[in-house]
């Protein structure tokens, strides 16, 4: 169980800080136990999570040393481009959601690496390939932010440094 001030990555929402537990009664009248979640980066929003909900993930925020093993293995992380958009949407869609860091970094450095051959000739990514490449930044630049006590701006400066 998370505690009070512990910091959470809370399926797509990013990064989140546990504020409080609360115990509430629902509508059978049964009390149940809540995280009340503040997004960092979205400080006008207040999630209630209850404890034992199975359907999003919520996972504590990897460490400074965790961040330091994932960098250092981003330039063997293996690229995979599939050429069919709505099978490699979906695929992307489905890593996302995984919420784990290793995923984003593949989905990042896959878009990434085609988005530098589409330039070289002239052609641009797809909408939803940006899209997803933009959401897959967000949740890691923001996760690694919190771990190394920087703000998210810096954490691709940060990461091209110590490669």
């Amino acid at each position: 169980m998370f505690k009070v001030n512990d910091y959470v990555v809370y399926g797509s929402t990013g990064v989140c800080q546990i504020i409080n537990i609360s115990k509430e009664k629902n509508l059978s009248n049964d009390e149940i136990q809540y995280y009340v979640l503040q997004p960092v980066y979205n400080i006008k929003m207040v999630i209630k999570a209850p404890v034992n909900n199975q359907k999003v993930l919520m996972r504590q925020i990897i460490t400074k040393d965790g961040v330091s093993s994932l960098i250092a293995g981003m330039p063997e992380k293996k690229a995979i481009w599939i050429n069919d958009d709505k099978q490699r949407s979906e695929n992307f869609k489905v890593a996302l959601r995984t919420g784990k860091s290793e995923e984003w970094i593949k989905i990042i450095k896959t878009i990434y690496l085609e988005k530098e051959e589409k330039f070289v000739v002239g052609k641009k990514l797809t909408k939803i390939d940006e899209d997803i490449m933009k959401t897959a930044e967000k949740q890691l630049y923001e996760e690694f932010a919190i771990a190394l006590n920087i703000s998210p701006d810096k954490v691709l400066p940060y990461i091209i440094e110590h490669i």
